[in-house]
């Protein structure tokens, strides 16, 4: 699929001003001031993330009723329910405080919750305040959900449980009447970092509860792997204190993990291995999220809960075994959508992607939707039939907004949620072609050309002989990569075929390029059919990250080649 290429560019002086500083390559520093990262000091804390630079807990509002009221559950020796959404962001949250509670109160009045993806769907369920309710239960922390369910929560305080909610959403008009409300994205909330994910959130709750109870400070800190792995599963901006939480996280799943997280990092096949965020978001947050999109989330939170490795271990392998059926389901699916468009011309020319089959699977519609974008780059929904209702995931394109797009089709919906990137929708089967017929005129009308043809941002123009081990290590002290702090990408114009690129594994192009007397490697990965254009010796510009390619104990940086095209200057 073509690309439109967009480089960057940053204040010339701004950069040069930082480069005076620093002492490194203009080109990094150009990159930072991008990030606005300008003086010495931000780069300071930028390079070297420092846990005491993180805010203090009670700076949210509501962070001392929090307290108050869990202090008085404490006292009072009442039971307590932990409940949290199914993906990875809830169950790392909930098997936190679960973890710490049971430390510092007695485990025998603690329970946790988390809804069945497809029996309770989303957030805070009516079933699971039944089961507070039933299990004499008399206080509620919510993680990762609850700022939406105001009807619900007011159902829970007539049974005359409380609420107590840690949550990253954005919040309604309609507040729900919790005892506390934990949410930085309160307007009247003035905690200095407002992007933290709902495990941040939750986190932080901890930290407030260590300080009342005078416990040691460091104690928190055990939980951090789980912390970095539900930032970087839910793609919360990789700043300020997420930055900081995933930075000591990483170390910690690389120097000493909880066994959960040893679990899977041994099924993935990867304790060989430096784990990154990368490795997080692709390895692991997809055998944590497959739990509850192929059977029940439970699992999630017993696995990292559990102290003893052997059975972490029976618990990660029912998370691999989920996460084996997850993908074969979306392999599957993605092929029989693709083959449903590519057979109809009519599918093939629209402005949307509309496929329907009542025997998807529901838990990877979603993914499904994502996996068609990258073929067919526009607004996108995947529909299967969930009992006597069909039921789908939709995805947008950056910049268009698919929420107000569905809402237009609301005639034909039955029930819609979501933001700007992604929503849900239910509808009966004899509304399914109507809705995909209205879809397509309301998008067909309000998408701009450009916005159907995917954008590669590219950070900065570099030269082949820039690319020293000196520079590469600045880039590596860049990471925890994420949104907003993204690996960076740089182009090279002019460069050449040694003779040696040559295609791997039939898809693969393994790259050999010159520019004036520097020869560098490289991958890119499903380019087979451009090899033509790279055997061509005709100058080409060439975009890429930058990684190391370990081989027989042999350490080389290598360019990972996202896209290429003829020199035009």
């Amino acid at each position: 699929m073509e690309k439109r290429w967009h480089i960057l560019q940053a204040p010339e002086a701004e950069a040069a001003h930082l480069a005076d500083a620093l002492k490194i390559h203009p080109v990094l520093c150009k990159i930072l001031v991008q990030r606005g990262i300008k003086t010495y000091e931000a780069a300071k804390q930028y390079f070297r993330p420092q846990l005491s630079a993180l805010h203090n807990p009670f700076l949210m509002k509501d962070m001392d009723k929090a307290v108050q009221r869990i202090t008085a559950a404490f006292e009072q020796k009442e039971h307590i329910l932990v409940f949290g959404d199914y993906d990875v962001d809830g169950t790392t949250a909930v098997s936190c405080m679960f973890r710490f509670l049971q430390k510092i109160y007695i485990p025998e009045n603690i329970r946790f919750y988390i809804p069945h993806r497809y029996r309770e769907g989303y957030g805070v369920s009516r079933e699971g305040i039944d089961f507070a309710g039933e299990n004499n239960i008399t206080l509620i922390i919510a993680l990762d959900c609850g700022i939406k369910s105001a009807g619900l929560i007011r159902y829970a305080k007539s049974k005359g449980i409380d609420f107590i909610i840690c949550d990253h959403h954005l919040p309604d008009e309609d507040l729900p009447p919790a005892v506390a409300i934990l949410n930085p994205k309160q307007k009247d909330c003035s905690y200095p970092y407002k992007e933290l994910c709902g495990c941040g959130v939750g986190f932080k709750l901890i930290c407030a509860l260590s300080r009342h109870f005078k416990l040691n400070e460091a104690d928190c800190f055990h939980y951090l792997d789980l912390v970095a792995t539900a930032i970087a599963a839910d793609i919360v901006p990789m700043t300020g204190e997420n930055r900081i939480l995933a930075y000591y996280g990483v170390k910690q799943v690389n120097e000493n993990p909880s066994p959960g997280i040893k679990a899977l990092i041994e099924l993935s096949g990867l304790q060989k291995s430096e784990i990154h965020v990368n490795n997080l978001v692709f390895v692991i947050a997809p055998r944590i999220n497959a739990a509850g999109r192929m059977d029940d989330a439970r699992k999630a939170v017993q696995l990292f809960i559990e102290e003893d490795d052997t059975k972490a271990i029976e618990y990660a392998g029912m998370l691999h075994s989920d996460n084996d059926d997850r993908k074969e389901a979306d392999s599957s699916i993605t092929e029989q959508a693709l083959s449903i468009i590519e057979s109809n011309d009519i599918l093939i020319q629209r402005k949307t992607t509309v496929v329907y089959q009542p025997h998807w699977h529901k838990g990877v519609v979603g993914i499904v939707a994502s996996r068609l974008i990258e073929k067919y780059y526009r607004p996108t929904v995947v529909l299967t039939q969930s009992g006597e209702i069909v039921a789908g995931s939709a995805r947008s394109v950056p910049g268009f907004n698919l929420y107000e797009a569905i809402h237009a089709c609301r005639e034909h919906l039955l029930g819609y949620g979501g933001h700007f990137a992604a929503a849900g929708m239910t509808m009966l089967p004899g509304e399914v072609e109507a809705f995909s017929s209205r879809f397509e005129e309301v998008v067909a009308a309000q998408i701009e050309p450009a916005q159907l043809v995917p954008v590669l941002l590219i950070d900065a123009a570099i030269e082949l002989a820039d690319i020293k081990p000196v520079f590469y290590k600045i880039i590596s002290q860049m990471e925890p990569f994420g949104p907003e702090n993204l690996r960076p990408v740089f182009i090279c114009r002019k460069v050449t075929d040694t003779g040696y690129s040559k295609v791997v594994k039939e898809q693969h192009i393994k790259f050999s390029v010159k520019q004036n007397n520097t020869i560098l490697g490289g991958i890119g990965f499903n380019m087979a059919d451009r090899f033509g254009l790279l055997q061509s010796q005709q100058p080409v510009d060439l975009v890429f990250t930058l990684s190391e390619n370990n081989w027989n104990g042999e350490k080389n940086i290598q360019l990972k080649v996202i896209d290429f095209r003829p020199s035009i200057h």
